[in-house]
C-alpha cells in the first residue's frame, strides 16, 4: 500500500492542469481531485480518484468542506521516515500522498471585480487549500507541493529523470508554497483591515501587505544595485496598473520619477503638465490647453527637463506631441493620447509612453518608508491644497491673481523634497529649491533659478522661517506674497518685515515636509 503513487490536485488555475496531469499518469500517478479540477480533468478522459472516495466522506455544506479529513491530511503530513508512522498510515489503510498540487480561490479577482459584495469576498477565501499547502511544505522531506503552474515541467522532468523530486526542488517548492499563502493571507487581511470603520486611525500590531513581482528591473537607483517592481494586488487605478504605449522598458528610476510626477499633476483641476528629474518637479505649468501647460513648465527650467519625465492631466493631443519631440525625455505620462499624437511620438520610439487611469487610485493606505531593521508607516496626506483656508497675517492681503499662485505653488511645494522653496507666477514655477539643509539654501536656489523674474512672484515654503532671513532674501528679489504654515517664536519678525515692504504673508497651519 505504501509504494502506491498518490498525486493530490486542486487548483483554481487550471492553465496546463490535463496536460500535466497526463504525465504523471504515465508515471504510474493515482490522481486524487477535487470539484472543478476533477470535473476538468474527467472531461479530458483522465481517470480521477474523487476525494470523497478517498475519505469515505462526501464533500458538504456546498463545497466549503472537502478535503479536511484524516485520510487526506494523515496522507500529506506522514513522515516515512519514521516506522511508527508508517504502521499507523497501513494500519488505518491511508496511502500517502507524495505530490501535492494546490493554488487558491481567486481572491484579489473577487474582490476586484465591478459591483463585488462583501459576501463574495468571504466566500472567495479558501480554507482546505492553505491548509493543503501548508502540510505539504511543511512535511517537505517527504512531499512536492507545486503552487505555480510554471513548475509543472520541472517537476516531470526530474519524476522521469531521477524517478523523484530532488531534495533542493522540494524545498525551493515549500519556500514558494509558504510564500503563496502569506501573501494570499496577507490580501485578505489587508482587505479587512480596509473595511469601513475598521482601524480608523489605528496601526495593526501585526502588519501584513501582499505584494506580486511585477517584474525584475535592469538595476536599482544604480547599476551595482539590483532590483525589482512589486504591485500591490486590487490596487486599479493606480500607477502599478498604468499601460505603456511604446518605449523601452521602465527602469527603477524611471519608475520613482513617474510616482512624483503623476501624484503631482492629479493634484490639480486645470490642465496641467509636471517636469520631474530626480524625484523633484524641475517645472509646473497649468493652462487653459494641455500643449500651453507644457510650454509653460517646460520653460520654467529647459535645462533640467532635459532626460525628465512628464505627466498631464489631460490627453495629449497633436499640438501638446509637437512640442514634446522637440527634446529628449525618458517618459511621458497622460490619461490619454490622440492618434494623431501617437504618430507623432513615433517618431521618438525609445521615449516611453504611459497610459494612465484617469480615475482616482484608491489609494494605498500606507506611505512606507524603510530604515534599517523596518519600516516607518504613516497615512498619505491626500488633502488638497488650499491656501483660502489660511490666515493673512499682514496689513496688505494678496490680490486675486496671488491668492491663485499662492495656492499654485505650496501645492507644488507639497511634492518637493524638504527644505522646499517654490517661486511661482501665472499658475508657472519660476524656481524651486528642493532637499536642502537649511530653508535659506533652498530659498536661494529658488530666487536664483528665478531670477528677474522673482519680481512680482510668489513664494511658497513647506516649512516655517526660523529667522527672518528668507523674507530679506524674498524682499530683495521683489516677491510680492509669501505662504508658510507659520508657527515659529521669529513669526512676529517675518510678519514685520513684510509689512515693511508691502509683502502679502498667509499662515496656513498646514506643513509640507518630504523627506
Amino acid at each position: 500500500m505504501i509504494n502506491k503513487r498518490r498525486a493530490l490536485l486542486s487548483v483554481s488555475d487550471k492553465s496546463g492542469l490535463t496536460e500535466f496531469a497526463r504525465e504523471l499518469i504515465g508515471l504510474n500517478f493515482e490522481i486524487v481531485s477535487t470539484g472543478g479540477t476533477a470535473k476538468t480533468l474527467k472531461e479530458a478522459g483522465l481517470p480521477v480518484t474523487e476525494a470523497a472516495e478517498v475519505t469515505g466522506f462526501p464533500e458538504i455544506l456546498g463545497g466549503r468542506v472537502k478535503t479536511l479529513h484524516p485520510f487526506i491530511h494523515g496522507a500529506i503530513l506522514a513522515r516515512l521516515d519514521m516506522e511508527d508512522q508508517v504502521e499507523e498510515l497501513n494500519k488505518r489503510q491511508i496511502v500517502p500522498i507524495e505530490l501535492v498540487v494546490v493554488n487558491l480561490y481567486p481572491f484579489e479577482k473577487a474582490i476586484s471585480r465591478e459591483g463585488f459584495t462583501h459576501a463574495d469576498a468571504v466566500e472567495n477565501i479558501d480554507i482546505g487549500g492553505p491548509t493543503m499547502v501548508r502540510a505539504a511544505a511543511k512535511n517537505h522531506a517527504h512531499v512536492a507541493i507545486v503552487v505555480n503552474p510554471q513548475r509543472y515541467k520541472q517537476v516531470v522532468d526530474e519524476l522521469r529523470e531521477k524517478g523523484s523530486v530532488s531534495t533542493e526542488t522540494r524545498l525551493a517548492l515549500a519556500a514558494e508554497a509558504f510564500a503563496h499563502t502569506a501573501g494570499y493571507d496577507a490580501l485578505i487581511a489587508s482587505y479587512f483591515r480596509e473595511l469601513p470603520g475598521l482601524n480608523d486611525g489605528e496601526y495593526p500590531a501585526l502588519l501584513s501587505l501582499p505584494m506580486r513581482k511585477a517584474q525584475d528591473l535592469r538595476y536599482g537607483e544604480n547599476p551595482q544595485q539590483q532590483a525589482a517592481f512589486y504591485l500591490s494586488p486590487g490596487k486599479t487605478n493606480s500607477l502599478a496598473s498604468a499601460r505603456q504605449l511604446q518605449g523601452k522598458e521602465l527602469s527603477f528610476n524611471n519608475l520613482n520619477d513617474l510616482n512624483a510626477a503623476w501624484e503631482l499633476v492629479r493634484e490639480f483641476a486645470k490642465p496641467t503638465a509636471v517636469a520631474v528629474k530626480h524625484a523633484n518637479p524641475c517645472g509646473v505649468g497649468s493652462a487653459l490647453i494641455p500643449a500651453d501647460a507644457y510650454r509653460l513648465a517646460y520653460n520654467a527650467d529647459p535645462v533640467s527637463i532635459f532626460g525628465g519625465v512628464v505627466a498631464f492631466n489631460r490627453p495629449v493631443d497633436g499640438d501638446t506631441a509637437t512640442e514634446l519631440v522637440k527634446i529628449f525625455l525618458e517618459v511621458i505620462a497622460a490619461p490619454r493620447f490622440t492618434d494623431e499624437a501617437l504618430e507623432i511620438l513615433k517618431a521618438k520610439k525609445d521615449i516611453r509612453l504611459l497610459l494612465m487611469s484617469a480615475e482616482d487610485a484608491g489609494a494605498d493606505r500606507y506611505d512606507l518608508k524603510k530604515i534599517d531593521g523596518g519600516f516607518l508607516v504613516q497615512s498619505f496626506d491626500r488633502d488638497p491644497v488650499d491656501v483660502s483656508q489660511g490666515r493673512v497675517v499682514t496689513d496688505r492681503e494678496p490680490t486675486l491673481d496671488e491668492w491663485r499662485d499662492l495656492n499654485f505653488a505650496q501645492t507644488v511645494v507639497k511634492h518637493v523634497r524638504s527644505n522646499a522653496i517654490v517661486i511661482a507666477r501665472g499658475e508657472q514655477t519660476y524656481g524651486v529649491g528642493a532637499g536642502q539643509m537649511s530653508r535659506i539654501g533652498a530659498a536661494k536656489i529658488a530666487l536664483n533659478q528665478a531670477g528677474e523674474k522673482a519680481r512680482g512672484a510668489v513664494l511658497g515654503s513647506d516649512a516655517f522661517f526660523p529667522f527672518p532671513d528668507t523674507v530679506e532674501e524674498a524682499v530683495k528679489a521683489g516677491i510680492t506674497a509669501i505662504v508658510q504654515p507659520g508657527g515659529s517664536q521669529n513669526d512676529e519678525q517675518s510678519i514685520e518685515l513684510c509689512n515693511r515692504y508691502k509683502i502679502a504673508m498667509v499662515l496656513t497651519g498646514r506643513r509640507y515636509f518630504k523627506h
